[in-house]
């Protein structure tokens, strides 16, 4: 299966979601509670195809715990995607790569909650919109009142066909001060410098929109 997902895995307690629904059979945690410290990270895992409304929360509240959270999914038919993230474990983290492959309408929101100081949220999320889809991203990072030395962090960026219509929408809603907190929103475009040398290496374009297609996932090392 992560092979079939592209998907590495390392040693963590896994909670495993495909398409859309909870895999206890693939998970070593029988449930998604995570309000606890485990000796090991926590892995969770989304990934598959998915239509109609779906919804991943996530509540950390044990301290000193890791959450990593690598999502990755496509949608053929309309799709609505919630993630909710809320962190009051104090020097807990979560980090996530998110990957959509969008080949209808697809809304996407990430709202990501500090509700502890000295607590880290940090999502990447990365779409590859395809024909003629519409795509409608957002995301909010709430840091509470007294939440001091957050680590926040929403980013968003594109692979847009022409024809495909992309909305982002940000947000911040700080009452603290944070160490850190970031937002961002950007399309990404090859450049024809890299397309004549994949042309020159005697790829089709067929293989060459793969590879492009494959590198903008790849590069997911921002954190």
């Amino acid at each position: 299966m992560w092979e079939k997902f592209n998907i590495k895995t390392f040693p963590a307690e896994t909670i495993v979601f495909c398409d859309g629904l909870f895999c206890p059979d693939l998970s070593t945690l029988k449930n998604t509670d995570i309000n606890k410290k485990y000796s090991l990270p926590v892995h969770i895992i989304y990934v598959g195809e998915i239509s109609g409304e779906n919804e991943l929360n996530i509540n950390l509240s044990a301290k000193n715990q890791n959450v990593f959270l690598d999502l990755k999914i496509k949608n053929k038919k309309p799709a609505f995607l919630n993630i909710f993230i809320k962190n009051t474990g104090k020097n807990s983290e979560v980090r996530g790569h998110v990957m959509l492959e969008n080949n209808s309408d697809l809304t996407f929101n990430c709202e990501a909650k500090h509700s502890a100081s000295d607590t880290t949220i940090l999502v990447n999320t990365k779409l590859l919109a395809g024909k003629k889809s519409k795509s409608k991203l957002s995301g909010t990072a709430i840091i509470d009142k007294n939440c001091i030395n957050a680590n926040s962090d929403i980013s968003f960026s594109a692979l847009s066909d022409e024809t495909a219509k992309i909305e982002f929408l940000p947000a911040q809603k700080i009452s603290a001060v944070p160490q850190k907190a970031d937002h961002s929103a950007s399309i990404y475009t090859p450049q024809n410098i890299q397309i004549e040398y994949l042309k020159e290496s005697g790829l089709s374009s067929i293989e060459i929109n793969n590879v492009i297609k494959e590198a903008f996932f790849k590069d997911m090392n921002l954190f």
